[in-house]
């Protein structure tokens, strides 16, 4: 895209976490929070990226983000982990979490998180990789604001609710699914309503209920849900599921991580499963998955990909090429770089 720059790591790592520390975030947080945001423009998605700093600044600033959080995390059983964000930025807390269930999985066989009062988590693939690197496989899931219509409806009842999973392979990189259960995120639905791009049809509809791929109509509207009544059935399971676990808000009561001022009400489930207490182990995967991605593609298609390897390819790409950032995103960036240097 022509308003497209392409940024160092380095440059895009340093804006976030200055712009963080200089809103009062510990230097190990503010770099965990900087890293997830680099993390989603790298691999493609800007809706998790680069742009969600702006917001992210509010909040520290009104106070629904706390920089000096305290999160508590208790051990309620032996193999569940209940945690407490105290309105902390997500990915450190999230990774907290999920080091304290790769330290408890080996000797459980199943170690689940609940956490709560915590802020969004960014790309969940980044947290289920570590578990998979450690030799686990790796469940996340959490809940969002009411984006997405049910299926046969027309306004925003459900969240996108994301899912990731990752199971680890001998000898290459994981298998990783990362997606959420609306068509698209609402991230996407903003970057393109800022670039003036349009969305694809059966992405969103509009204030009337009525399919558009006009991004600016589609904030107004509601997010379809992938797939129709599966994708929708899906999140409201999931929705479901992660409410009842966790004690967090459920449909339009979940708030706090697209408005600069609300509590976040959602929440976040992470399980570990170690293969070997179950006596089996993932040997086997590598070689199904060469036989996937060696069958003979389909007219239109050059090759077949598992789960994960567009994602892979993509970031490698942008490591060479430079992080995608829209121009307009970089440039607020920098300016709330640059008036927080002032003020300090």
């Amino acid at each position: 895209m022509t308003d497209l720059l392409r940024v160092p790591v380095s440059e895009h790592r340093d804006v976030s976490t200055r712009v963080l520390t200089a809103l009062g975030v510990p230097e190990a947080a503010a770099r965990e929070q900087a890293e997830l945001l680099l993390e989603g423009d790298l691999r493609g998605h800007a809706s998790h990226g680069l742009r969600r700093l702006d917001m992210l600044a509010q909040r520290l600033r009104s106070g629904a983000a706390r920089a000096d959080a305290r999160p508590t995390s208790t051990w309620v059983t032996e193999s569940v982990l209940v945690v407490d964000g105290d309105g902390g930025l997500g990915p450190p807390i999230a990774r907290r979490a999920t080091e304290e269930l790769l330290g408890r999985v080996a000797e459980s066989g199943v170690a689940v998180a609940a956490v709560r009062n915590a802020n969004h988590l960014g790309m969940l693939a980044p947290y289920v990789e570590a578990m998979a690197a450690a030799g686990v496989v790796g469940i996340a899931l959490t809940t969002s604001e009411a984006l997405v219509h049910p299926w046969g409806g027309t306004q925003a009842l459900v969240g996108t609710n994301p899912l990731a999973v990752a199971v680890p392979v001998p000898g290459e990189d994981p298998l990783v699914l990362d997606m959420a259960t609306g068509q698209v995120s609402r991230g996407k639905v903003l970057d393109h309503a800022a670039r003036g791009l349009p969305l694809a049809p059966g992405d969103a509809v509009d204030a009337d209920g009525v399919p558009t791929t006009d991004a600016a109509a589609a904030v107004d509207g509601a997010i379809s849900p992938f797939g129709g009544p599966k994708g929708y059935a899906l999140g409201v399971m999931l929705e479901v599921l992660v409410a009842t676990l966790t004690r967090t808000a459920l449909g339009q009561d979940v708030r706090g991580t697209l408005d600069p001022t609300d509590p976040s009400t959602k929440g976040d489930l992470f399980i570990a499963m170690d293969p070997a207490v179950f006596g089996s182990g993932t040997a086997p995967v590598a070689d199904y998955l060469a036989t996937l991605r060696q069958t003979t593609p389909a007219p239109g298609h050059d090759r077949v990909l598992v789960p994960g390897d567009r994602a892979r390819a993509t970031r490698a790409a942008n490591l060479a090429a430079g992080v995608p950032v829209a121009q307009g995103t970089w440039a607020t960036a920098q300016q709330i770089a640059a008036d927080l240097s002032e003020r300090h």
